[in-house]
């Protein structure tokens, strides 16, 4: 393969016994014949690629920022959509071996693990930051938020899975009329959950009214979806015991860690608060309930992100959370979210959309989705007395779905819920209305200026 002319001939070396060769074009394989990973890769073998992936994936991370921060795109929407671009909807599609090289099947078995790690500590910090007395004094607001945002697009979804069920072939037979607009009215009422607590922290929302009910109802809204997806997936496995079993456990989940862990917490944290320092031991302990809560949610079906934002919240605040911020902040968002938006994007396949056809009812799902979940939110934000500021800002930001939308897809198209062409459809919807989310809360709300908010 010649795509670049600095190495004609392929340059070998050797490294504990193994062979590593650089083929032409500067790309790694390993042993006598590895240009299309015939071979299982050793431990080893993974670990030389994993740091070649994650110096490219950097790299194109921050050049795709650079021109989306021009055009006014927070670094997460820039990162969402590097990702996509390093799948097979760009890299993949025009250049196949170089996608082949840099994510070869077996390397997605170190990556995926370690994205989401990386989602995870980063909800861990978004619970650390969330503040509960804002969404105690706007509780009125974050719950209408929420509903209105949960209600009118899962509606307007199934709706639209009721259409589709009788009149196209969007679903496949083994889907039934009640899986079918319970999954698109699940996907339908999806909030971008860790996109929107990067936007908010970008554009410097974090502790704000805006900010803290957006998340609230953010948090409440995908709490729903994943709860919602539960029961569809069970039903398609015919076990819907064991969706009432899992979203039963979710609750007892917040419950424990709001209700037992964080009084305890608390104690612990008065006494950090006197010594003046989180000790070492005591942050490692951290980070083990954050894992915890982690996997407890991940392996009862409502997804990790979920587990380390409830223990984040159940933190104490202060010091606690001052230093667990900055130690915890930096990494997470420099090195190991990109991972993650890189790993959901090589699932995406926006070329899939080949027809006026399909793109007729992509734009069906555009305006149930900007209609039932932007429009119904910035509505109900106004009916609990907020400003139309305010309420066109929670409506804008609850608007963007993100790559939680993309993983449910993903999810539905694995288990063969939905079809690709119907995925597809999905995945322009999730694009456009996180896209659109910022310029178009800079063109209704304006910058914000924190000193502005309480």
């Amino acid at each position: 393969m010649a795509c670049g002319g600095a190495h004609n001939r392929p340059q070998a070396g050797s490294y504990l016994g193994r062979a590593v060769r650089i083929a032409p074009g500067g790309f790694l394989t390993y042993g006598a014949s590895r240009a299309n990973y015939s071979q299982p890769m050793t431990n080893l073998q993974l670990a030389i690629h994993f740091f070649f992936q994650i110096g490219a994936i950097l790299l194109v991370c921050q050049i795709v920022g650079l021109v989306g921060r021009r055009a006014g795109q927070p670094q997460v929407v820039s990162e969402m959509l590097a990702g996509v671009l390093l799948g097979p909807s760009l890299l993949g599609l025009f250049l196949p071996a170089v996608s082949a090289k840099l994510f070869p099947p077996e390397t997605l078995r170190v990556l995926f693990p370690v994205s989401q790690l990386g989602l995870a500590a980063y909800m861990f910090v978004v619970g650390l930051e969330f503040r509960m007395d804002i969404v105690q004094r706007q509780m009125r607001s974050a719950m209408a938020v929420s509903i209105a945002g949960m209600l009118t697009p899962f509606v307007l979804g199934a709706g639209l899975g009721w259409f589709f069920y009788h009149h196209t072939k969007l679903f496949p037979p083994r889907t039934s009329l009640v899986e079918a607009m319970l999954f698109l009215g699940a996907s339908m009422c999806i909030t971008a959950f860790p996109m929107l607590a990067r936007i908010i922290h970008f554009k410097g929302l974090t502790g704000t009214t805006m900010g803290t009910v957006a998340l609230g109802a953010g948090a409440l809204d995908d709490a729903a979806a994943w709860c919602l997806l539960a029961i569809v997936l069970a039903s398609f496995d015919g076990d819907l015991a064991h969706a009432g079993t899992n979203i039963a456990s979710g609750i007892g989940y917040v419950a424990v860690a709001l209700l037992v862990i964080r009084p305890l917490l608390a104690r612990w944290g008065r006494g950090v608060e006197e010594r003046g320092e989180l000790s070492e031991r005591e942050f490692v302990l951290v980070l083990a309930l954050m894992a915890l809560g982690a996997w407890f949610t991940d392996l009862i079906g409502l997804h990790a992100v979920f587990g380390a934002f409830v223990m984040g919240i159940a933190m104490p605040r202060g010091l606690v959370a001052k230093e667990l911020i900055g130690r915890i902040q930096p990494l997470t968002v420099a090195l190991l979210l990109p991972l993650f938006f890189t790993y959901s994007g090589l699932n995406t396949r926006i070329g899939l959309l080949d027809s006026a056809y399909l793109w007729g009812m992509t734009g069906l799902i555009l305006v149930a989705a900007i209609g039932g979940k932007g429009v119904a939110c910035w509505l109900a934000a106004r009916a609990t007395g907020l400003s139309n500021r305010e309420a066109l800002g929670i409506g804008t930001l609850m608007n963007a779905r993100g790559l939680m939308e993309l993983i449910i897809i993903n999810i539905g198209l694995q288990r063969g819920i939905i079809t690709p062409a119907l995925f597809a459809t999905l995945v322009i919807m999730a694009v456009v209305t996180t896209l659109m989310a910022s310029p178009l809360f800079e063109l209704l709300v304006g910058r914000h200026r924190p000193a502005t908010e309480p």
